[in-house]
């Protein structure tokens, strides 16, 4: 599992070239249900717009896809698609919507037109650095929780969850990396009383 980089949530560049408005709106999607629904909510959202153009990349299976939607073939989903491919950014989509002035732009000048929008889009996301991460769950007595819970900062782990019953169970989110250490660390730290369990893998983001 390596590394890879996508953006956060959501963002939108916006500008005009020949009284035609450009709406570069980009997304977080890491399937194809999360890329198409956002591309419908766009859609919806500018049912009066003479193009929705979009170009989407997902880590799953190195899926590519773009649609020029109506403007001439080449000229709009794929300058798109290449600003994403030369962000080096996957699990995404960006979606341009043009509100046609009356004057045209020519091939030439729809490639730069829609080029640009998709880059302001990008220019304008927060950019995540997913890793491969592990969900861990801890069981301890109320002696350890203290001792634990100190040391766990050293590892950047998030606690996602935790419940107090007749012992302590955190549930916690860590960077593949420090697995050997933490598990170690921990042994030696509570006198191989606490070991941790692991319930999932996945990636995320989880800020240093």
């Amino acid at each position: 599992m390596e590394d890879y980089r996508t953006v956060r949530g959501t963002a939108t560049g916006e500008y005009e070239e020949k009284k035609s408005r450009f709406i570069a709106q980009i997304s977080f999607a890491d399937s194809e249900e999360a890329a198409v629904a956002f591309l419908e909510q766009v859609r919806a959202a500018n049912r009066t717009a003479r193009h929705n153009v979009y170009a989407y990349r997902l880590r799953a299976g190195n899926r590519e896809r773009y649609s020029d939607d109506g403007e001439p073939a080449k000229t709009a989903g794929t300058p798109a698609l290449e600003v994403l491919q030369h962000s080096g950014l996957t699990d995404l989509i960006v979606v341009v919507t043009r509100y046609f002035g009356g004057v045209l732009l020519g091939a030439g000048g729809l490639v730069r037109a829609y080029s640009h929008g998709a880059k302001l889009a990008v220019d304008a996301a927060g950019i995540l650095n997913m890793q491969p991460c592990t969900v861990l769950e801890l069981t301890m007595d109320y002696s350890l929780y203290g001792k634990i819970t100190y040391i766990l900062p050293r590892y950047e782990t998030v606690v996602e969850d935790s419940d107090f019953g007749a012992a302590v169970r955190l549930r916690i989110l860590m960077k593949d990396e420090h697995l050997p250490r933490f598990a170690k660390d921990l042994e030696e730290l509570t006198s191989a009383q606490v070991f941790p369990h692991v319930l999932e893998k996945r990636y995320a983001h989880i800020a240093p």
